[in-house]
């Protein structure tokens, strides 16, 4: 049946929509095709990549661009790329996947293959003209040629429309001359093409240009020296300097000033795919701590049978299956919007790509945001399980908590993608989009009224549990609504109670992907079949409802006083309250029990 766009929500509604578990999309609805692939993708990494994990930790640049060179021997660099220019075609599902299960071996050549295939290559099949892209984008699926991204400027982190880099028309117009440094450059040791973000005269904003780069003939371009990391170390990463660096001017990338939208664009969809690229790093780690946990013997037992390690043990494989939980209910998400999108005689395959990433730029802001997270947190406690050998080079565990510390910061900082999912959930409101008015008002009625104070009949899976995200829901518009009257246009100034605002919305987001993808698997299979899973949904409600409760709590006494503050903080306490509260050290034994017994991470 041909997906409608009625079908399915826009992004940001999961707010104020409910959502049924059948609706959604989640690993164990991956198709015979996908299996295959993740099969293949896990097969290379476990033959080319992770045994060579001391190699990288050396800076073995040279390994990085000889593994990428074999994932374009193999395909896996043209996933995304449409057939036309020499890749795969696949749709964003598979591009995910794909994505997920290459880059949990090393951050190293993570990092090379996400900057290559996303913000490398993406902005040429997406903006580029036929021409751009018959000329390049072949080169860059096969892996022939790899891509750089040249966006950051010593002076131009976060802000990145403020750049300083110049290109200047030559007098016979035939080309432009690029002036100016970047820095942070990813696979700058070893592209051939760069995508580079320069201002011509005093535009308000930047123009992207396709620069090639031959060494033998470096027109005008300079590499700085190798940049010394805490992590991702055989991951090249260097300034680029340009000195009149000479462009045809056919080389512009879609039209003069339109720079910073195409940043913003690839930076979209660089952090849903950021988000999956940190979900098998959970995977490995939790499979090689288990692993250690079962086989150290203290007191003359395996500290797998502490409760203090099952405890570490339940939480890190809860964590990784939430991430996974909510990446691909959004990547399904995505993929049928863009479709919708191509079936639309108005828009072409691009405009389709670009537009269904950009509906769910909310999400993709929370999915970076939460899965980074859990990965440092993931990579934190495996250093726990192993003690002392955690800290030890010997172990795979201390370059996997050194990797993790930078998804926290690229794609835009955690901090500006928290404040960014607020702001375009806001904007959507304006333009229509998402209804947050009308049940925002209905909470504040629901306030005034006198509550029920009936015993709902939750006897059914989950029905206590939906309803209470359907309170969580309620509570992000009474605090969130209750702000926005308060400082109308001018919230975007109070950035501490927009990081609170966000830390609601992310852990609603989770905690609803996690209880549908788990519904859908008790449905499917039976609730004993589920009975890990269905564990593990619940004790991340238990933890979301923590986090709302202190960013809901502190928004609240910091914006509010008086008699709004009292009914608010009764409205909080209302909207977190349980019936039936669950057995939280029952949930983490019946999920490490079951991790520890097959000794890996097994969901």
């Amino acid at each position: 049946m041909e997906t409608t766009e009625k079908d399915i929500l826009r992004g940001g509604q999961f707010l104020v929509k409910e959502t049924k578990c059948e609706d959604v999309f989640t690993p164990e609805d991956f198709n015979e095709d996908q299996l295959m692939m993740k099969e293949a993708v896990t097969e290379f990494v476990d033959r080319e990549i992770w045994p060579k994990k001391p190699e990288f930790e050396k800076k073995d640049y040279a390994l990085t661009e000889s593994c990428m060179r074999k994932a374009g021997e193999l395909g896996f660099l043209g996933v995304a790329v449409p057939e036309a220019y020499g890749g795969m075609g696949l749709g964003f599902v598979d591009t995910m996947l794909v994505c997920d299960y290459i880059s949990g071996a090393t951050g190293s050549f993570s990092t090379a293959f996400g900057a290559h295939t996303g913000i490398g290559t993406m902005p040429i099949t997406l903006y580029g003209t036929e021409e751009q892209k018959k000329k390049y984008v072949p080169k860059l699926a096969t892996g022939e040629w790899f891509g750089a991204y040249c966006l950051t400027e010593p002076s131009a982190g976060s802000d990145a429309n403020s750049g300083k880099t110049k290109a200047v028309l030559s007098e016979d117009g035939k080309s432009y001359k690029i002036t100016g440094q970047k820095m942070w450059i990813s696979n700058a040791g070893f592209c051939s093409l760069m995508i580079v973000f320069a201002r011509i005269e005093d535009d308000k904003n930047i123009t992207g240009f396709i620069v090639e780069y031959d060494p033998e003939n470096p027109n005008g371009i300079t590499m700085g020296e190798e940049e010394h990391k805490l992590g991702i170390r055989a991951s090249s990463t260097r300034q680029v300097f340009f000195n009149e660096t000479v462009v045809p001017v056919e080389n512009m990338l879609s039209e003069r000033g339109n720079g910073f939208k195409i940043a913003m664009n690839a930076l979209n969809v660089g952090r849903i795919k950021l988000a999956a690229a940190c979900l098998d790093a959970q995977r490995r780690t939790t499979s090689v701590s288990v692993n250690y946990a079962n086989e150290r013997i203290q007191f003359n037992t395996p500290i797998a049978k502490f409760g203090a390690i099952r405890q570490k043990i339940a939480e890190m494989a809860t964590n990784c299956w939430v991430g996974e939980s909510a990446c691909y209910r959004a990547a399904k998400n995505i993929e049928d919007r863009i479709e919708i999108r191509k079936n639309n005689d108005k828009d072409s395959e691009q405009q389709a790509e670009l537009k269904g990433v950009e509906e769910y730029a909310i999400e993709c802001s929370i999915l970076k945001v939460a899965v980074s997270e859990h990965t440092q947190n993931c990579t934190d406690e495996g250093i726990q399980i192993f003690g002392g050998m955690g800290f030890s080079e010997d172990t795979p565990i201390e370059s996997a908590w050194r990797d993790a510390r930078i998804a926290r910061i690229y794609e835009g900082t955690n901090e500006i993608n928290r404040m960014l999912c607020i702001g375009m959930l806001i904007k959507k409101a304006m333009k229509g989009h998402v209804d947050l008015l009308t049940p925002a008002q209905a909470v504040a009625e629901e306030l005034t009224g006198i509550p029920s104070f009936e015993t709902p009949d939750y006897s059914e899976l989950f029905s206590e549990e939906k309803n209470i995200i359907k309170n969580l829901k309620k509570l992000f518009l009474m605090v969130s609504g209750a702000a926005l009257k308060k400082y109308g246009e001018e919230i975007e100034k109070q950035q501490q109670l927009m990081l609170a605002a966000s830390d609601i919305l992310i852990q609603i987001y989770l905690a609803e992907s996690a209880i549908l993808r788990a519904e859908k698997m008790a449905k499917k299979d039976g609730e004993d079949a589920a009975k890990a899973q269905i564990a593990m949904a619940k004790l991340n409600l238990f933890h979301a409802i923590d986090v709302i409760e202190t960013a809901g709590k502190h928004s609240i006494i910091s914006f509010s006083t008086g008699d709004e503050q009292k009914m608010m903080l009764m409205g909080l306490k209302r909207y977190i309250k349980y019936v039936n509260m669950p057995n939280i050290i029952e949930l983490r034994n019946t999920i490490a029990s079951k991790v520890i017994s097959e000794n890996k991470y097994c969901f």
